[in-house]
């Protein structure tokens, strides 16, 4: 290697641990302002089953208060909680609530189950959920 090619190699390796904190710093952001949306996307589901905005966004934000607002949201007890710290019941208490969760909105209870285990339409369901706008009463 020639002197040139070395110096180059050395200005790279200086330049890593900056470039590496500019990447952390950024996945951070990008990672907080999800969360936030996720929980806007939880406080506006909460307002349309009734619940004040503010207060269930609040709610939502404090990272083991949303477990306890969709718990509410889905009306079931507090102490289901306890049921989602234990390995393999979470996985049938979560789909339970998504279930109540999406039946109290309007929609079939297959839902809760798709929202609980299918990745990426998952998420599609939720954003219809959040963004769908209430069906007027008919008048007859």
């Amino acid at each position: 290697m020639n002197e040139e090619a070395v110096v180059q190699m050395q200005q790279v390796e200086q330049q890593m641990p900056a470039m590496f904190a500019g990447m952390g710093i950024g996945s951070l952001i990008v990672g907080l302002a999800f969360y936030v949306f996720w929980a806007w996307c939880l406080a506006r589901l909460a307002q349309k089953l009734g619940m004040e905005f503010g207060k269930s966004f609040i709610w939502a934000l404090i990272p083991i208060a949303n477990i306890f607002l969709l718990l509410k949201l889905a009306a079931r007890p507090m102490w289901w909680f306890i049921l989602l710290l234990i390995p393999i019941v979470n996985f049938v208490i979560m789909i339970l609530m998504w279930m109540s969760l999406v039946e109290r909105l309007g929609k079939p209870a297959w839902w809760g189950v798709v929202i609980a285990l299918v990745p990426i339409v998952n998420i599609v369901l939720f954003l219809i959920l959040v963004f769908e706008k209430p069906k007027a009463a008919a008048t007859a």
